[in-house]
C-alpha cells in the first residue's frame, strides 16, 4: 500500500489519470453518473489517503486564449498534438490479457462500493477476510496493490454508509474464482466447489400425496399431467413441517414433487448434473417423463446426469417421487414409525429435506476429494476421484494455502479414476510453529486447497475446484483422548438436529447459529445423534472449532435388509464427510438399536463388529465406537450411558482410571456394559450420555426427561454437580443429554427456540471446565 500523506493522494490521482478509458463513464458519491468521463476518487477517499484539504479544491477550467493575441499570438510555438493513448486489452493492474476484462479505476470503485462485505479482492487488510487484500481482482497473482479500491473501501468503512446513487452494472459478467474457505458458506457441498456454475433449486415446487400409490400407473411423471398438482411446497423442508407450507404430520408413504426449469443445453464437452442432498427414503427422478435416476437411502445424497435429456433450450419438467414407509429395517434414526411421536421419537422427515441444485461440469471432472493429514511426517494425503477412466494423460496440480502463505504445490500424473498422492508440507517440520498451522477448537485454522485438472499433452485446463482441510491428528493412549498429540478433554452435548418449524431440515441461518451457540456456552463439541448432518453444518463446525461425533441413524429390526441398507448408507456417509477436521469419531451403532441382541445372537455381534472394521477400513485416522452406550465390543473409545442424578454415584463408578474387568461388573444402564471377551487395553472412556434433567416441565408433557427440577437455581446446581463429578473422574470426556429441547424431550440446556434455560454466563462457567495440563 502507498504511505499516507500528500504523495499517496498524488499517486492515486496519477493512477486514475493513467487508467484506460472504458467508455462507461464515471460515478462517485459526490455527483451523478456522467457518461464518457474517467473515474475520480471521491473526496472522502482522498482525505483518507492523507491529502490536505487545500489540495482537493476543484480546479477551474482554463479559458481558451484567443489566437493572434498575447503570448499565444502569431509566431508563438503551438503545443504538439498528443497521440491518443491506446487502450490496454488486459488487466490495467498486471496486463494479463487472458483475464475477464480490464480493471480500471472506475470499475474498481464500482466493485468496491457494490460489495461492502469483502467478497472481492479489493479490501484493505483491516477489513478483508481474503488472503490477498487490496490486490488485483482479475488475477490475484499480481503483487501490485490496487490502491484506489483499497482507499475507496477505507472511505466507505469510515463514512459508515454506502454510495448515495445507484451504480451501473460491473462490466465483468463473472466474478473471480473462489479461492478461500470463506467463500463457500452456503454452498451445499463446501469441500468440492466449482464457481460459479451451480444453481440452487430450493424454493416453491408443486406437490401431491399419493397414499394409494397410483402415480406411476397414472404417469404423474409426464409433463402433460396436471390433475394431481394442486398444492405447493417449499423445498427442502419436509411436508410434515410447518416451514414446508404443507404441515401434515400424518403417515403418507408416497410423495410427489414437480418443478418446471428453464434449462440451456450444455455445450459440447460439458455435462449438466442434478444433485440432491438427501431424500428420505427411496427416490425416483424424471425429466420430461424420462427416468433420470434412482436412489435408496434417506440420509445421504445422490446425483443424476441430465446431459442426454436436455438437448434443447427452454422449459423442462422435473418430477421426483419419494417413498418413506414405516419399515423397521429402514435406517430412520429418531423418526417415529407410529402415527404420533412417542417416548423419545419425533415426527417424521419424509421426502426432500436437504438442498437440491444444478451444476454444469466438464466432461472429465473431479467427483470426490478426501484429505488426511499426517503431522508427525509433515505431509497431507489427497485422494482424488475422476468421473470416468481417462482416455488421455492427465495432470493434477494441488496448491495448499494458509491465508497468503503457500504451504505446498505439487503436480502428479493421473493414470486412472482413483488417485492418491502424498503432499509434503515443510512448514509442519517446525515444531514451535505448529499452533499457527494446526486445527483445534482454540485455533480452528483451515487450509485452502485449489486443484486444477489439465491435459498433460497441451496443458489445457479441464477442471478446477476449490476445497479446504484442517491439519490435525486424532489419537488415544492410556485412557486419554489426544488432539494433535496433546490430551483433550471432551465437553460435549447430545445434538438431535431437530427444529420445531422444519424438523431435521435446518432453517436458513440455523446451522451457523447452532455451532455458535454450542461454543458460546462453553462446549467444545457435539455428538450428532441419530442423524447424518448437513455438510453445511460440518463446514461451520470446521470454521468455528467445534468437534463432532458422527453417528449412523439406526434401524430397529435386524435382518438382511438392515445389513444391506445400513452398510451402504454408512459407507456413503463416511466417504462424504471424512475430510472434515471437526469430525473426531465415528459411531455406527447406538444402544444396540440396529442389533437388539448382540450378546445372544452371534450374527448381530458379527455385524456390529463388521461395522467397526468397515469404518476403520474407510477411515483409519479416527477412533470408531462399535456400539455406544452398552454391550461394547470392538471399539477405540468406550462410550457409557449413565443417567444417575447423584454426583456421588458418578465419582464412585468413574473416580479411578478403568482397570480390567471390574469396570464391566456394574451396569449403570439397562444392559451389560461389555460383551464377553472384551478387555480394556487403554481405550478412553467417555460418559457419552448423562444428565437429562428437565427444568420446569409442563403439566401435560408426555415426557419429562430422566428427572425434574423446579427452579433455575436447582437446575444450575444439578448441572454443576454432575459436570464436576464427570471432570473429577478418570473419564476422557462427557456428553450431556441434551443440547436443546426436542418435542417431548424437554431436557435440553436450551429450549426448542434455542434460548438458554439459565443465564448464558452461568452455563459457560459450568461447561467450560477448569484448565487441564
Amino acid at each position: 500500500m502507498l504511505p499516507p500523506g500528500p504523495h499517496r493522494a498524488r499517486r492515486l490521482r496519477r493512477r486514475v489519470r493513467d487508467a484506460p478509458r472504458d467508455g462507461g463513464g464515471r460515478q462517485d458519491r459526490l455527483g451523478p453518473y456522467v457518461p464518457g468521463r474517467r473515474a475520480r476518487p471521491p473526496r472522502a477517499a482522498l482525505l483518507a489517503a492523507g491529502a490536505a484539504p487545500a489540495r482537493l479544491r476543484r480546479r477551474r477550467p482554463r479559458r481558451p486564449r484567443p489566437r493572434g493575441r498575447g503570448p499565444a499570438g502569431p509566431g508563438a510555438r503551438r503545443p504538439r498534438p498528443r497521440r491518443p493513448r491506446a487502450r490496454r486489452r488486459g488487466c490495467s493492474c498486471c496486463g494479463r490479457a487472458r483475464h475477464p476484462g480490464p480493471v480500471t479505476a472506475r470499475t474498481a470503485w464500482q466493485r468496491a462500493a457494490a460489495d461492502p462485505h469483502g467478497s472481492l479482492l479489493l479490501w484493505p487488510p483491516s477489513c478483508s477476510p481474503r488472503s490477498s487484500p487490496g490486490r488485483c481482482p482479475c488475477c490475484c497473482r499480481c503483487s501490485r496493490p490496487l490502491a484506489f479500491a483499497a482507499i475507496a473501501c477505507t472511505a466507505i468503512h469510515r463514512e459508515g454508509r454506502a454510495l448515495s446513487t445507484p451504480l451501473p452494472p460491473a462490466p465483468s459478467p463473472r466474478r473471480a474464482f473462489m479461492h478461500s474457505h470463506l467463500d463457500v458458506a452456503g454452498h451445499p457441498r463446501p469441500q468440492l466447489v466449482r464457481d460459479p456454475d451451480w444453481r440452487d433449486l430450493c424454493g416453491t415446487w408443486e406437490f401431491a400425496h399419493d397414499d394409494a400409490d397410483r402415480g406411476r400407473r397414472a404417469r404423474w411423471m409426464a409433463p402433460e399431467t396436471t390433475a394431481p398438482w394442486t398444492r405447493a411446497i417449499t423445498v427442502p423442508y419436509p411436508p410434515e413441517s410447518p416451514a414446508s407450507g404443507i404441515h401434515d404430520t400424518g403417515p403418507h408413504p408416497v410423495l410427489w414433487y414437480r418443478r418446471t426449469l428453464d434449462l440451456t443445453a450444455p455445450a459440447p464437452g460439458r455435462r449438466l448434473l442434478l444433485h440432491f442432498g438427501a431424500v428420505d427414503h427411496r427416490a425416483e427422478v424424471w425429466l420430461d417423463g424420462h427416468l433420470a435416476g434412482r436412489h435408496e437411502g434417506g440420509h445421504t445424497g445422490f446425483t443424476c446426469d441430465l446431459t442426454g435429456l436436455v438437448t434443447t433450450d427452454g422449459p423442462h419438467v422435473l418430477v421426483v417421487r419419494a417413498e418413506d414407509r414405516p419399515d423397521p429395517a429402514q435406517p430412520r434414526g429418531k423418526q417415529d414409525w407410529r402415527a404420533e411421536p412417542h417416548v423419545i421419537w419425533y415426527h417424521r422427515t419424509s421426502g426432500i429435506w436437504q438442498p437440491v441444485w444444478l451444476e454444469e461440469v466438464p466432461e472429465q471432472h473431479l467427483t470426490a476429494l478426501h484429505w488426511e493429514s499426517d503431522i508427525a511426517h509433515a505431509r497431507v494425503r489427497c485422494r482424488a476421484r475422476l468421473d470416468h477412466w481417462p482416455d488421455q494423460l492427465l495432470d493434477l496440480t494441488v496448491r495448499l494455502r494458509l491465508g497468503d502463505r503457500l504451504l505446498a504445490e505439487q503436480r502428479v500424473r493421473l493414470e486412472g479414476p482413483e488417485n492418491e498422492m502424498d503432499i509434503a508440507v515443510p512448514a509442519l517440520r517446525h515444531g514451535q510453529d505448529l499452533d499457527d498451522l494446526l486445527w483445534s477448537p482454540e485455533h480452528p485454522h483451515l487450509v485452502d486447497a485449489t486443484l486444477e485438472l489439465t491435459d498433460a499433452a497441451d496443458g489445457r485446463l479441464l477442471d478446477r475446484v476449490h476445497s479446504y482441510l484442517g491439519l490435525r491428528d486424532i489419537g488415544w493412549d492410556d485412557g486419554v483422548f489426544l488432539l494433535n498429540h496433546k490430551p483433550c478433554f471432551l465437553r460435549f452435548a447430545l445434538q438431535q438436529g431437530y427444529w420445531p418449524d422444519s424438523h431435521l431440515a435446518a432453517p436458513a441461518d440455523a446451522l451457523r447459529e447452532e455451532a455458535e451457540l454450542a461454543r458460546s456456552i462453553g462446549l467444545n463439541g457435539l455428538r450428532l445423534h441419530q442423524k447424518i448432518e448437513d455438510p453445511r453444518f460440518l463446514y461451520w463446525a470446521d470454521r468455528l472449532g467445534l468437534m463432532l461425533w458422527g453417528e449412523m441413524p439406526s434401524a430397529y429390526a435386524f435382518g438382511t435388509p438392515t445389513v444391506e441398507r445400513v452398510t451402504a448408507e454408512w459407507t456413503a456417509a463416511v466417504l462424504r464427510d471424512v475430510s472434515h477436521p471437526s469430525l473426531v469419531a465415528w459411531v455406527p451403532v447406538n444402544e444396540s438399536w440396529s442389533v437388539p441382541h448382540p450378546a445372544e445372537v452371534p450374527a448381530q455381534r458379527h455385524f456390529m463388529d463388521a461395522l467397526y472394521h468397515l469404518t476403520k477400513a474407510l477411515d483409519p485416522s479416527r477412533p470408531a465406537v462399535s456400539n455406544d452406550g452398552w454391550e461394547i465390543s470392538a471399539a477405540d473409545i468406550w462410550g457409557v450411558h449413565d443417567y444417575t442424578q447423584d454426583a456421588r454415584d458418578l465419582r464412585e463408578r468413574y473416580g479411578k482410571p478403568v482397570r480390567g474387568g471390574a469396570f464391566g461388573e456394574r451396569w449403570p444402564g439397562a444392559r451389560r456394559l461389555l460383551l464377553d471377551g472384551v478387555r480394556h487395553t487403554g481405550q478412553p472412556v467417555v460418559l457419552s450420555e448423562f444428565g437429562g434433567a428437565t427444568f420446569v416441565p409442563e403439566e401435560s408433557a408426555p415426557w419429562f426427561g430422566y428427572d425434574t427440577v423446579d427452579s433455575p437455581e436447582e437446575f444450575a446446581e444439578r448441572l454443576a454437580s454432575l459436570v464436576s463429578a464427570a471432570e473429577d473422574s478418570g473419564l476422557a470426556g462427557y456428553c450431556y443429554t441434551q443440547f436443546t429441547d426436542t418435542l417431548q424431550e424437554t431436557n435440553g440446556l436450551l429450549d426448542a427456540a434455542r434460548h438458554p434455560k439459565i443465564a448464558r454466563e452461568t452455563l459457560r462457567a459450568i461447561l467450560s471446565g477448569r484448565p487441564r495440563s
